[in-house]
Formats: C-alpha cells, structure tokens, sequence
C-alpha cells in the first residue's frame, strides 16, 4: 500500500469515525430533546387545564352546576358573577366563629363580584387576565380546542355535579417525532384507566383532580 493510498483510507476512517459518533449522540439525544419538548408543552397545556378547572369551581358556586362549554364558561369569567364573602369584626379567643356571628360581634356580609377579577386578585389564575378569552385553545395545537363536557351523576340517589375537560396528546405533540408520539401514546393508554393525553375532572367519578396529580 502506497502512502497516498493509506494517506486517503486513514482520511476515510477519520470521516466514518465522525459520521458514527454524530449518528451516535444524535440517538442518545433524541430522546433528550422529546422528553424536554414534551414536559414543557405538558406543563403549559396542565396549567391551562388547572385555570378551566379554578373557572369550573367559581362557576358551580354561583349556579350550583358546572358549564359544559368553554365559550360560556369564558363569557362566564369576564361577564358573570360570583359571590364574595367579607368578614367584618374579630373573633374574640374565648368565642367560635358561629358565637360571635350570633351576638353581632363578627358581620358578614356577601356582595356580587366580577369572576375574573376576584380570582386573579386571590392569586387562583396561573393565565393573565388579558389571556384568559384564549383559555379554550390547546398549547402547540394549531389552534385545536379542549374537549369539555359537564353533567351529573348518580350517587347513592344524590345527583352530584361532574365536569371533565382534556386534550388528546396527539393535539399538544404537532410536530414532534410522530412514532415517539405513538409509543407514548400506547404507554398512556396501557395504564390502568389511562388517558393518553392531559385531563382534569372525570364524567364518571365525582372528582376535579388532574391525572397528573
């Protein structure tokens, strides 16, 4: 072998070597990058989901059901009301609460207000109020809605209020690595009871909680 023939095989080797190790961290960070596109877009579509349900809560309190679409539910935040109680007067140590609203020492008194404005006065809204019209649109989605639906239920012959409110995780994943997605999706649903997606509240329990939590 000539030195230019071995000058230009250890120049190919040097290439391949290269190329493998690019090929290489590409399949180790991959998966990295999905897992951190993933969680990010799930934290955003979650905290969106938190706000509906906060909304759905302040809702049932001033008509003792909760809104089965999101529009109304929206119209509801800006437009509607909700009832705050104040407190006027102090509980002395030696008394309940319920003692001294009996002898007129502490006063309560319930006023109509506007719902979005008590709630992200309390701090209870993780979107601004200025966003909240868009509360209905699924992060990453290409302006996909979430699916929303309320109810009630029978318990024991009580009817108890339900709601529930999702996206499907091929709404919040657009664009990313399709069969990753796929996978993920299968994982989801292999769960005991899994939703393959984002969901708070349920249609057949009486629950709020998310299925993150």
């Amino acid at each position: 072998m000539n030195k230019t023939t071995r000058t230009i095989l250890l120049a190919v080797g040097a290439v391949a070597v290269v190329a493998m190790a690019f090929w290489l961290y590409n399949c180790i960070q991959r998966p990295v990058k999905f897992e951190a596109e993933y969680n990010l877009r799930s934290t955003e579509v979650i905290n969106k989901l938190k706000d509906i349900r906060t909304l759905q809560e302040q809702y049932k309190n001033t008509n003792n059901a909760y809104c089965n679409d999101l529009d109304s539910l929206i119209d509801f935040a800006y437009n509607g009301e909700a009832l705050l109680v104040q407190k006027f007067g102090t509980v002395p140590d030696n008394m309940t609460e319920a003692e001294a609203l009996k002898q007129g020492i502490l006063r309560r008194d319930t006023t109509k207000v506007n719902p979005l404005e008590k709630l992200s006065a309390e701090g209870k809204l993780i979107t601004s109020k200025d966003k909240i019209k868009e509360l209905k649109f699924i992060p990453y989605s290409d302006g996909k809605t979430f699916e929303m639906q309320a109810g009630t239920l029978d318990k024991g012959g009580i009817e108890v209020a339900v709601f529930e409110a999702k996206a499907p995780i091929e709404t919040y994943t657009t664009g990313m690595d399709e069969q990753t997605v796929i996978n993920r999706k299968a994982e989801l649903e292999q769960k005991v009871g899994g939703f393959a997606g984002w969901r708070v509240g349920a249609m057949d329990q009486a629950i709020t909680d998310g299925n993150w939590e």
